[in-house]
């Protein structure tokens, strides 16, 4: 399923303008799955910019933004922070039980959903969001029960992927190139 270049089909880009959520899990995916320690007990992770601004742009969208991650990380919680995402699950070890009990919270169901995560854990969430996505460099079996892979690594701008296909998707996207071309 490795493309190579963006042209989501039809019912894909039909499925993300339904999404009112997009649910991230954060190593493989907001990083490109590698795991730096100093020797003390912190943990470093390196997020992409463009991720960031992506996030932004949908929030700005009203579509919320969620983390549902394995691991705890204060990296994550200090990311999140910064890009003002208030819904942060750290430790899921049932990431779809966790999307399930955000999707009832929100009021929404699981096709407004998209969920991003890159190996067998992140399994469940994908097939069950309205949009399932994993990144180009995941496991075949994970690619193969996505609706959308990215062109993307994760860690690597894959997430902005996923928000500029949502926007574009919705019709958004050329007046938000629009604005920023203005400034």
């Amino acid at each position: 399923m490795s493309r190579t270049e963006y042209n989501p089909s039809p019912e894909v880009l039909e499925r993300a303008a339904r999404v009112r959520l997009l649910a991230l899990d954060v190593d493989g995916v907001m990083t490109d799955g590698g795991l730096n320690y100093t020797g003390d007990p912190h943990e470093h992770k390196r997020f992409h910019v463009r991720d960031g601004l992506g996030l932004k742009l949908l929030q700005r969208s009203n579509i919320e933004i969620a983390i549902i991650t394995g691991r705890n990380s204060s990296a994550v919680t200090t990311r999140a922070e910064e890009l003002g995402i208030e819904h942060v699950y750290q430790g899921c070890e049932d990431k779809w039980q966790a999307l399930s009990e955000l999707l009832t919270r929100l009021r929404l169901e699981a096709d407004q959903a998209a969920y991003c995560g890159d190996d067998l854990v992140d399994l469940a969430a994908i097939r069950q969001a309205g949009l399932g996505v994993t990144v180009n460099d995941a496991p075949g079996e994970i690619r193969q029960h996505a609706d959308y892979v990215t062109l993307t690594p994760g860690g690597h701008g894959a997430v902005r992927e996923i928000c500029e296909l949502i926007l574009k998707a919705r019709g958004e996207w050329d007046a938000i190139v629009a604005e920023f071309a203005s400034c």
